[in-house]
Parts: C-alpha cells; sequence; structure tokens
C-alpha cells in the first residue's frame, strides 16, 4: 500500500468512491479523513472500536479516534508521509465495512 502523501485531486477523486458506498459521508478535515459513527449504545460503540483495533494492527496503520457513549469519532492520515495517503483510504473502506 502507498505511503506517500496524496495531492488535492486524487484525494477527492478516492473520497467520492469512498463515499460512493458509505452510510454517511466522510470528509477531510484538518488534513485527515474523518467521520463520526454514531450507535445504538456504549457496548455497539466499543464493539466497534474492537473490530477496527484488529484490523488496524493488521494494517500496521492505526487510527485517532474518540469515544463518548455512543459516538465513535475516526481520524486518518499517515503521520510520517504528512498527510493522507491510499492507507488512509484502504483503512476508511474497512472501517466503513465494519460500521455497516
Amino acid at each position: 500500500m502507498n505511503r506517500q502523501k496524496m495531492e488535492s485531486p486524487k484525494i477527492e477523486r478516492a473520497l467520492r468512491e469512498l463515499n460512493a458506498s458509505a452510510t454517511a459521508p466522510w470528509q477531510v478535515a484538518d488534513g485527515k479523513l474523518h467521520k463520526e459513527f454514531r450507535f445504538g449504545n456504549f457496548i455497539e460503540a466499543f464493539g466497534f472500536m474492537t473490530r477496527v483495533a484488529l484490523v488496524a494492527e493488521s494494517m500496521d496503520h492505526h487510527p485517532e479516534w474518540f469515544n463518548v457513549y455512543q459516538t465513535v469519532r475516526v481520524d486518518l492520515s499517515t503521520h510520517d508521509a504528512g498527510g493522507i495517503t491510499e492507507l488512509d483510504f484502504a483503512l476508511a473502506s474497512r472501517i466503513e465495512a465494519l460500521a455497516g
């Protein structure tokens, strides 16, 4: 998976592809892929985070995230590349599948 920082036109194309099947759109915020997920309760939110953690570890790419009760906020960027990479979109796609 490419860990080179993507330029804006490529990010915009990849974002459209990711959002084509997303339940709610991902956005670019503060130079990161961003999405907020809401679940029925804390247990569902925590279970989602656990599933994402296993995938993230297998990809050696980890999200920045925040959880309060039924809400999980996810931000993705590749720190050593200084921005968004194909790896972030790959993880976002996997996260989207887990949230479904």
